[in-house]
């Protein structure tokens, strides 16, 4: 069974833009409302198209060419765009469809492989003093509860300028996340330290380990764990934990603060 994980949040808070430290080749990228991506630079697997069918057949296909991270952008509006193409229809039998469509697109989950993430983002909406994912009609809030169906909710949201994702539920939302996969509230939006941060936690791939305190490296909430590699690769030739690469850091500063008091 792949992990299904919810990212949700207002329009332009950053959803899309978390995308833009994926390689080319590195997603396949459901493109429900058809538009240009917020950054430069494109990616090799892409289908626009709000068709439950053919949406099905590519992710299936997508995982037999070995792709691991599939993302649906703009989820919703599967829904929402159904509602408006049925809007004429009389009658709730269209709720219960339309509800039971995105149900079973949730639930594809589980025929897919182990290692895979599919990555819903949706925008949200408020109901009852609290933030959610949005939906059309009642039938998957009081049926189903969406976010029951995700083991990991995120939220984008905007800091004086600053776009991030919060981890962990506020009180009012319905943010959640396992225990021990975040250290912080809030990290970096960057969907490449989250696709790292929980391939680590549930061991999708081999763990990287820090060669001073054995410990597993994780994220800072601000760089991937290959992006912490690299640099205390670069300074050290050793794979560091942050908390180890600032120990060493901060001596050899001080020693050479101590070397040039001591010149003439």
């Amino acid at each position: 069974m792949a992990l299904p994980v919810l990212i949700m949040g207002q329009s332009g808070t950053g959803k899309s833009t978390s995308l833009r430290n994926f390689g080319q080749d590195e997603i396949a990228l459901v493109n429900v409302s058809g538009k240009f991506l917020p950054f430069r630079g494109k990616f090799n697997n892409v289908l626009k198209s709000d068709d439950y069918v053919q949406i099905d057949n590519f992710i299936k296909n997508a995982c037999k060419a070995g792709k691991k991270a599939i993302v649906i952008d703009d989820a919703q509006y599967l829904m929402a765009n159904e509602f408006m193409r049925r809007s004429l229809e009389k009658g709730y039998d269209k709720f219960t469809e339309m509800a039971k469509n995105f149900w079973l697109l949730v639930k594809l989950a589980e025929q897919l492989p182990e290692d895979v993430i599919l990555y819903f983002l949706m925008h949200t909406e408020d109901a009852d003093g609290r933030t959610k994912a949005k939906t059309i009609g009642k039938m998957i809030d009081e049926k189903i509860t969406l976010e029951g169906m995700f083991t990991i909710v995120l939220k984008t949201c905007v800091v004086d300028g600053n776009y991030y994702f919060s981890t962990h539920n506020s009180g009012s939302d319905t943010v959640k996340s396992p225990m021990g996969l975040f250290q912080t509230d809030f990290i970096e939006n960057n969907l490449k330290l989250v696709d790292e941060a929980i391939r680590s936690y549930y061991s999708f791939e081999p763990p990287l380990m820090c060669e001073e305190c054995k410990q597993e490296i994780l994220s800072d909430g601000k760089r991937t764990i290959k992006q912490i590699v690299a640099g205390t690769q670069q300074y050290y030739k050793q794979n560091l934990c942050m908390k180890c690469f600032a120990k060493l850091y901060t001596a050899d500063q001080q020693k050479a603060s101590e070397g040039n008091n001591g010149n003439p």
